[in-house]
């Protein structure tokens, strides 16, 4: 079989598989995304289902193929959280032992007072508040007076909504950056975030000119050692913001879920070597966050047609691995992340079909193993699981 040369990693964000042995400890006993969306009765994932998706522990419902194409494993978050910086932080080799801060009343008021002094304008809201809702309850007054809209949500993270018409785009990033450079121990927030939109009351909608601002990973992550080792570490949709753009050597950005994996598909057919590393947001931002059960399923039932697209673009030598980053149940009365266990399918002409790697202790396997698979042996946490893949 090939040499593997190329991996292709793709979070599909918030798509958890429930289970999770702490879940309580975190408000989430019994949830479920993935069992959500087949309990909606509208799940069709022909692809997802011959790679062993529905074999892996815990998951007592699908079709489970008698040989499946993929290796696959159920992944335990050791890490503390239960959000997309920490749960990626940790698929790349780094493992949080304490949640990022969160701000169930809002931001403090000496914290916001600075930003005010620097910016040069008010803030409204400071509370946690829907993303759409919070356009739709402040974008007017925000509109008249230029004052910038600042929330948060159970995550860890400072929003900034403004129009762009009013605020430009330029200065609402500019704004982020002061956000980010402010938010500094104890207030070390995961993620500030720019979300910009258009129209005229009480029309407002988002706009896909989101920017994510993160905090520089604490340690070495196998993004880091690839780079160091001359390989080619490419990301698709917001990798670069999660990582802060470190370790990082070519970025793209996306409009949605499908935007996301035609550029997926895109550096399938063109020529590079290491890892193509793609996050699929619409999931979680689009769906998990507003309760939509329906709209997850469907949102689920496009990328499998995708994946086939992409399976058929791989090249010998290529892999394909697929996982989540934590979970997000649209069918609970929450509207927050949720702590479950992801799936973790690993393809490749390379790769042994219908091995089960059974449960893993740690999202790092996924890190260690890319490196181990590439021929790079990161210093890194977590177990490499490469030698039982290779066929």
């Amino acid at each position: 079989m090939s040499e593997v040369n190329r991996v292709f990693l793709i979070v599909l964000d918030s798509v958890g598989i429930g289970g999770a042995k702490d879940a309580a400890a975190y408000g989430d006993e019994g949830s479920d995304t993935l069992k959500a969306c087949f309990d909606s009765g509208k799940l069709h994932l022909p692809n997802l289902e011959r790679l062993g998706l529905f074999c892996i522990d815990g998951i007592n419902y699908g079709v489970k193929p008698k040989a499946p194409l993929a290796s696959f494993a159920r992944m335990e978050e050791a890490s503390a959280g239960k959000d997309t910086t920490i749960g990626h932080w940790e698929i790349a080799g780094i493992i949080s032992g304490s949640p990022l801060p969160t701000y169930p009343n809002g931001f403090p008021p000496d914290l916001i007072a600075a930003f005010e002094e620097k910016t040069g304008h008010g803030v409204l809201c400071n509370r946690p508040y829907s993303g759409t809702e919070v356009i739709r309850d402040y974008g007017e007054q925000h509109v008249k007076t230029g004052d910038l809209i600042v929330y948060t949500s159970a995550d860890s993270v400072f929003q900034i909504a403004a129009h762009e018409e009013v605020t430009g785009l330029e200065n609402l990033y500019r704004f982020c950056q002061i956000a980010r450079d402010l938010l500094v121990p104890p207030h070390h927030v995961g993620r500030v975030i720019a979300r910009p939109f258009v129209g005229t009351a009480p029309d407002f909608s988002r706009t896909s000119n989101r920017h994510d601002y993160s905090l520089l990973p604490p340690g070495t992550t196998f993004l880091d050692e690839l780079q160091a080792a001359g390989k080619d570490t490419i990301g698709v949709g917001k990798i670069h913001d999660i990582f802060a753009g470190r370790g990082i050597s070519q970025t793209q950005s996306i409009r949605n879920n499908q935007d996301g994996m035609e550029k997926t598909t895109a550096w399938a057919k063109a020529d590079f070597s290491g890892l193509c590393f793609t996050n699929l947001v619409d999931f979680d931002m689009v769906y998990g966050h507003r309760n939509d059960v329906e709209g997850y399923a469907q949102a689920l039932n496009r990328f499998d047609v995708q994946l086939g697209e992409l399976m058929g673009a791989l090249r010998p030598g290529d892999v394909l691995m697929l996982t989540a980053d934590h979970g997000c149940d649209p069918s609970t009365p929450s509207s927050d992340h949720s702590r479950e266990n992801v799936p973790w399918l690993v393809y490749g002409d390379s790769i042994a079909a219908g091995l089960d790697l059974g449960t893993c202790p740690t999202f790092a396997d996924i890190g260690k193993t890319c490196a181990d698979l590439l021929g790079v042996d990161a210093k890194i946490v977590g177990t490499s699981h490469a030698l039982k893949l290779k066929r």
